[in-house]
């Protein structure tokens, strides 16, 4: 590390040893919470609580659970930990209103089918901002998301996430913690429910009803919806909400609705030949026992594909119109699917700014999302 480029937590470091070494903060003494560290620096959290973890660790604070930080009754040799020390010189806290010079990408992966625009979009902001970008691939495995949002807390290179929720039947612990303690956090894609934290993302339920209504005013009566187990995945769980919402605005006795939720080839690490045959003829099954379906909203593209080679081995591939979301174009043939496209771009460069509101110290919204369209089988979008 060169003298002319302290990391964040650093700066905090050093003015708090110059504090000690001057007198102005004396053994026992009280020294600034993480939140009042992250206001006078304009830093996050993650920043200030590596910064107070790095001078507990030297000796020269103490972290007494429930009451704060203080400053060690016995300090260490303050000149000999600075001569030691690979930060260059005490600097004082920076002007409020400054950007961030690091954030942190937590996302499951990228595919052209979904994400590869939404990193464009961010990548691209956060040049515009002159801000670096540190990324973790979770791969979809909530092991690999946790560890990565503790090694970009614990490094002090990032000022704050922009985590994309991987899908499953219970909450990240680490992602959890990093929100209510108040961290710099911009949820991508989907929200958590019951959690007060800021997201950007489609307005599933409106898109899957307006998708859905589409369907029905295609001639389609009978209509099944599908998808992976919606446990505690908002994108998924509001796609439903939107599908039973569609019947709802319909006279009680218009057509039926069917629900095949248990598919499983697309979870993480799932997409293999074995899995999509076990859910081609789940959704065989299921079809050949409901005769009267003429229409199914499958919640993504890959598990329309999958219907479309179970409509196929019941050589009816005519009689079902197939719907989802994120029907990638060809360039020859157009989009595969009737589909909702959404607006990644959108979703990627709001997320950048709502994301340096809050290391600002500005107030965002808690939900913000983006708009979408309806995009019929064929078009080029």
């Amino acid at each position: 590390m060169t003298a002319d480029a302290p990391l964040l937590y650093e700066r905090i470091c050093n003015y708090l040893l110059t504090e000690i070494k001057r007198g102005a903060l004396a053994p026992g003494a009280r020294v600034p919470s993480e939140m009042e560290l992250a206001k006078l620096f304009d830093v996050s959290r993650i920043t200030s609580k590596k910064a107070l973890e790095v001078l507990r660790q030297a000796g020269v604070v103490e972290r007494i659970r429930g009451k704060g930080s203080f400053v060690a009754r016995e300090l260490p040799d303050l000149d000999r930990l600075a001569a030691d020390s690979p930060t260059p010189s005490p600097v004082r806290p920076r002007p409020r209103g400054g950007s961030a010079s690091a954030i942190g990408l937590v996302i499951p992966d990228l595919s052209e089918v979904y994400g590869l625009e939404l990193f464009y979009a961010i990548e691209e902001q956060c040049a515009l901002h002159d801000i670096s970008l540190l990324i973790r691939r979770t791969r979809g495995h909530q092991d690999d998301e946790e560890k990565a949002i503790e090694s970009l807390v614990t490094s002090g290179l990032v000022e704050g996430l922009l985590v994309f929720p991987v899908h499953g039947e219970y909450y990240n612990a680490s992602l959890l913690r990093v929100i209510l303690d108040g961290h710099a956090v911009v949820l991508i894609d989907r929200y958590l429910s019951g959690i007060a934290g800021c997201a950007v993302h489609t307005d599933n339920a409106a898109a899957a009803k307006a998708l859905t209504e589409h369907v029905m005013e295609r001639g389609h009566r009978h209509l099944a919806f599908v998808s992976p187990p919606p446990d505690n995945t908002s994108s998924i769980e509001a796609r439903l909400e939107g599908f039973r919402a569609a019947f709802a605005d319909r006279d009680p006795a218009y057509g039926s609705r069917h629900f095949l939720t248990d598919m499983r080839s697309t979870l993480p690490d799932a997409f293999t030949p074995d899995s999509v045959e076990a859910d081609v003829q789940r959704a065989v099954a299921f079809l050949r026992a409901r005769p009267d379906i003429t229409a199914l909203v499958a919640c993504e593209y890959n598990l329309a594909r999958v219907l479309a080679k179970a409509t196929d081995v019941l050589g009816a591939r005519d009689k079902y119109l197939i719907a989802c979301f994120d029907s990638p174009p060809d360039p020859v043939t157009g989009s595969a699917f009737l589909h909702v496209r959404q607006d990644q771009r959108e979703m990627g460069r709001r997320a950048v700014e709502l994301l340096l509101m809050q290391i600002r110290g500005e107030p965002v919204p808690k939900q913000s999302t983006v708009p979408f369209t309806v995009v019929d089988a064929g078009a080029v979008c």
